[in-house]
């Protein structure tokens, strides 16, 4: 009796095995017994997760990282890090990855450390690139992936419809006969600048709110000449060096009204030419000319960098610049902070003459991320965006950290690969759903988490008013008043060429051209040089290699489009 039940219970030990494992056949037919029997499980746990847009391995996969990072620890609380965030926790809750960095940075500096570690033939695992000619590099030197099969394969149906949105030929930047070298980020379309000014300083003076450059020219030097600061020091109408830049105090409205679009590839009389080598451009340098001239335009801002700027909005020196839709996040959430009788507000400058607003969309392809060739598991790529980007309900108490992040408005670059995933009109959409919410229109929980984290500070703002915190107010006066403005009945889109790539004559002569193009501008604004020196700068800059690129240029866009302009 004994001997019978120690063999059933044998029985049922070894059936609870095969039961558990799944693997009942590998392990009766093995001589190595148990050890191959969960060598083999998890070999095929493995594999079956690997090919599962939301899998989670039975093992944790740890990969090198070589990650974009701000020096600041990105605004995250204190004790987390780039390795151990809100963020790595939640894919290693998920999927059960782990980053290890080898090396972050921003800038120049972790640009450099791209540049030694292609140089070492030692990349790591995974690496986000700012540039597009390190990616070319590492095609060329047969070091990273091809990630078609993984995409194809992993990509949830939300990350696919995500790049849908951007058109057929968005992923055209990152193939290469064919394949797939790099996961791109998505650079929503942000809309064009807008014109931030404290409304406080405005009705002080009782002039009229903005709607053209006429308007914001007067305001501007109207704020200087009365020193509303009352420090002296206060500044008209901010520039930066770049003149049209990406970020604060660009001036691509006013070349806008003016029919110029500096540093883009525009359509014109049946093929794309270089905008800031039109006769428009130059009627732009005339009017930065004359501002500069007067005063109203700051008489420093060729010694001034981005920080500088930021320093005099901060400090109430400045009270009017343009600025993208966020600047309300930075800097005029820390402006806020120092200052909450300063009622910072955003306008939409018309540049046309039926009121609307044009503009050129930036390139929707932002940084790239490559896996190093022989990575075992080059899928994580595409299966941690997809985790990172879903459909994220707010109900998710696991995602509560994440929502936290959003409210301490945590820098993006805490993500492992510091990119962003999303819609082409993703500012609409997200304008649309909190509006809807603070509304009663759209119940707040079908919101996602990013969105209802929005909502819920702009809901406090709503009842706190002035009192409110200064996040809040800058989630409002960004997600509601700002982008607001940006609707499609208001604005303009112009129609351009986004190069992705140098062509031949740009790889030797393109920063030569640039560097020409900026000293030329600069030189006219601040009264150097004459105006008429601009129609000097088009003839050297054509024959110093910008008519060659121009024909290139369009050489590229009939090859790549396959058909004639």
């Amino acid at each position: 009796m004994v001997k019978y039940l120690g063999k059933k219970i044998m029985a049922i030990g070894l059936s609870l095995v095969l039961c558990c494992t799944g693997c009942d056949e590998e392990y009766l037919s093995s001589s190595n017994g148990g050890d191959f029997l969960l060598t083999s499980s998890m070999e095929k746990r493995m594999e079956k997760a690997s090919k599962e847009p939301f899998g989670r391995y039975p093992e944790t996969i740890t990969y090198t990282l070589g990650k974009i990072s701000n020096s600041d620890n990105a605004g995250m609380p204190e004790g987390d890090t780039f390795e151990d965030n809100a963020y790595t926790r939640y894919l290693k809750q998920q999927l059960n990855i782990q980053n290890e960095n080898v090396f972050s940075g921003s800038g120049s500096d972790y640009n450099s450390m791209v540049v030694m570690a292609i140089t070492s033939g030692e990349i790591p695992d995974i690496m986000v690139l700012e540039d597009y000619e390190y990616l070319k590099i590492l095609v060329e030197k047969d070091m990273i992936e091809d990630l078609t099969p993984y995409y194809n394969q992993c990509a949830s149906d939300r990350i696919k419809e995500i790049y849908s949105s951007y058109g057929s030929d968005y992923f055209n930047e990152v193939t290469f006969n064919g394949k797939m070298m790099a996961f791109p980020e998505t650079l929503i379309d942000s809309g064009p600048n807008v014109l931030w000014l404290r409304y406080d300083w405005l009705e002080e003076l009782n002039l009229e709110e903005p709607k053209t450059i006429e308007d914001v020219e007067n305001i501007a030097k109207q704020f200087k000449e009365h020193d509303m600061s009352k420090t002296g020091e206060t500044i008209g109408l901010p520039m930066t060096t770049d003149i049209s830049s990406d970020y604060i105090a660009s001036m691509s409205i006013l070349f806008a009204s003016k029919g110029s679009y500096l540093r883009n590839w525009i359509k014109k009389d049946g093929s794309y030419q270089y905008g800031s080598i039109q006769p428009e451009a130059k009627e732009g340098i005339k009017e930065l000319r004359r501002l500069y001239k007067e005063g109203t335009l700051d008489n420093q801002f060729l010694f001034r960098a981005d920080n500088n700027i930021e320093e005099l909005i901060k400090d109430g020196k400045c009270g009017i610049f343009f600025g993208e839709w966020w600047s309300g996040d930075n800097p005029l959430m820390q402006a806020r902070s120092k200052n909450k009788d300063a009622d910072w507000r955003p306008y939409l400058i018309e540049t046309d003459s039926d009121g609307k607003t044009s503009y050129v969309q930036q390139n929707p392809v932002g940084k790239y991320v490559v896996v190093r060739k022989g990575f075992e598991h080059p899928e994580i790529v595409i299966k941690m965006h997809n985790v990172l980007f879903n459909k994220l309900q707010q109900e998710d108490s696991q995602l509560n950290e994440i929502a936290q992040y959003y409210k301490r408005n945590v820098d993006p670059t805490a993500r492992p690969c510091s990119i962003n995933v999303d819609y082409e009109n993703a500012l609409e959409r997200s304008y649309e759903n909190i509006q809807g919410a603070l509304t009663g229109e759209i119940d707040p929980k079908s919101l996602e988490l990013m969105n209802y984290s929005y909502y819920k500070a702009c809901k406090r703002y709503k009842e706190k008013g002035k009192e409110a915190s200064d996040a809040d107010w800058a989630a409002y006066i960004t997600r509601i008043v700002a982008c607001s403005l940006l609707q499609e009945d208001k604005i303009k889109k112009i129609d351009t060429y986004y190069l992705g790539e140098n062509t031949k004559t740009m790889e030797k002569k393109w920063e030569s051209l640039m560097a020409l193009e900026k000293e030329t501008y600069l030189s006219i604004i601040t009264g150097e040089k004459p105006l008429s020196y601009f129609d000097t700068f088009v003839k050297q800059w054509k024959a110093d290699g910008g008519e060659q690129i121009t024909k290139e240029v369009n050489q590229m866009y009939q090859e790549k489009h396959s058909f004639s302009l």
